[in-house]
């Protein structure tokens, strides 16, 4: 077989070779390997690997393989183009619909088998964030749409209405039970609805309600702390709205993904997207406008501008003192929001006694069936009141969160579990902290 001229050479193949640590004949043995388990007889060996490295195409059927043992080696995500693959399908990654990738998203998701390199891979602290589309953006989709099945109101409805219902579980039973039943929807139900041919309104209605709940799907696995799979999910989210030219679940996901940046202490990114969140809902109505204006005040509080952090608190509780009493599941705002976003401000400005005076507040003002929600508050307040010197108060208020924590599923949780433990491990000689230790001992007994 002719090898082609240098100028041709795979180097992305090459440079993920090097990142593995693999040689040639590593590598062939290792798709071998994976082939089998999709019952495909491969015999490559250390040439084949060659050829491939001299710009050769593997068979169709063979590429997803390598980029298989690639990511599992890798442990993160790898593209066809990373790897100098022609998709098999004949795609570039531009062309693949939103709705085929999030279907290839939400299939890994649910598999045991690669759920782990999906939480592995890793967040973008400077990923480029898809700009806006132009107005009937989805009407000139829908043109192109492939006709599997019709869909209407009815089904736009189902999708609204299941995404209702998993963030009740989300905060009745926390993300680990909630994420796989919105990543198996997403994949059964969500992504057939979304290739299916509709007239213009009832596409644009879907495209919107699918965003929400891959908004939601992203923010389960953010607090799940698999960050770069939460962000992958942010983004086709925000992909939808665009298609759907819905401002508002585009702004709100932007939004998310501020918090996430905040979380991860990337105070500037959190800024710029909250700001970005807030300049493109220019109709946005007064819960949303208070929803925005907590998280520019957080961010603005983690890059040194006070000024701006309360200027951005005020007008957070003067929009939402404008908005109606209704809840909302996705995307909600309300006092208990607000306070724990003054709670957040007053932290980064060095007012801790302030700070946990409002997250009692919050506490105070948080609906009894977010458990979820309450159990992250009392931990994040009993981390406080242990830092401000107050170890019996802590201690009071983590035996608050182990009742929650008790019941519920969440990778947070787990990791403020830890961090209690850690904090009391020294001050036995307290009663508070003893009593509190035992009781640790047997809830982690109890959840194995």
């Amino acid at each position: 077989m002719p090898v082609p001229p240098r100028s041709n050479r795979n180097s992305g193949l090459e440079n993920l070779l090097e990142q593995a640590g693999w040689s040639r004949t590593q590598l062939a043995n290792a798709v071998n390997r994976t082939a089998g388990e999709a019952g495909l007889a491969l015999k490559y060996d250390q040439s084949a690997v060659s050829h491939w490295l001299s710009g050769t195409q593997p068979r169709a059927q063979v590429r997803p393989v390598i980029v298989e043992v690639l990511e599992r080696k890798l442990g993160r995500p790898v593209t066809y183009a990373e790897a100098g693959l022609r998709s098999p399908n004949g795609q570039s990654a531009e062309s693949v619909g939103t709705a085929d990738s999030l279907l290839d998203l939400g299939r890994a998701d649910m598999d045991p088998s690669r759920r782990g390199v999906l939480a592995a891979s890793l967040y973008s602290a400077a990923l480029a964030v898809p700009l806006f589309a132009g107005e009937a953006y989805a009407e000139e989709r829908d043109r192109t749409v492939r006709p599997t099945g019709r869909i209407g109101a009815a089904e736009v409805a189902t999708v609204r209405t299941m995404t209702d219902r998993i963030a009740d579980i989300l905060d009745e039973l926390g993300a680990g039970h909630a994420r796989p039943m919105a990543a198996a929807f997403l994949v059964n139900t969500v992504a057939p609805y979304l290739r299916a041919s509709a007239n213009g309104a009832v596409r644009r209605d879907m495209l919107s309600a699918a965003s929400d709940l891959t908004y939601l799907t992203g923010w389960m696995a953010m607090y799940e702390r698999a960050h770069g799979l939460g962000q992958q999910y942010y983004v086709k989210a925000l992909r939808l709205a665009q298609e759907a030219s819905d401002h508002v679940t585009y702004c709100r996901t932007l939004r998310g993904m501020s918090l996430q940046a905040s979380h991860l202490r990337y105070g500037q990114r959190a800024l710029e997207l909250a700001d970005s969140a807030a300049e493109v809902a220019p109709d946005a109505g007064p819960r949303l406008v208070a929803f925005l204006r907590g998280q520019q005040a957080h961010a603005s509080s983690m890059v040194g501008d006070r000024r701006a952090a309360f200027e951005r608190l005020r007008e957070a509780e003067s929009a939402l003192s404008q908005a109606d009493s209704r809840r909302q599941s996705i995307g909600g705002y309300d006092q208990a929001a607000y306070q724990f976003h003054v709670a957040h401000v007053l932290y980064e400005t060095r007012d801790l006694p302030g700070s946990i005076a409002a997250l009692k507040t919050s506490l105070r003002a948080q609906p009894k069936q977010e458990r979820q929600g309450r159990l992250h508050a009392n931990a994040v307040m009993a981390q406080r009141q242990f830092e401000f010197g107050h170890i019996e108060e802590a201690c009071t208020t983590w035996g608050t969160f182990l009742e929650d924590y008790a019941g519920l599923s969440s990778a947070r949780g787990d990791e403020h579990f830890t961090t209690m433990r850690k904090r009391i491990a020294p001050y036995g000689k307290i009663r508070a902290a003893r009593e509190l230790q035992e009781r640790s001992r047997q809830v982690a007994g109890m959840k194995g």
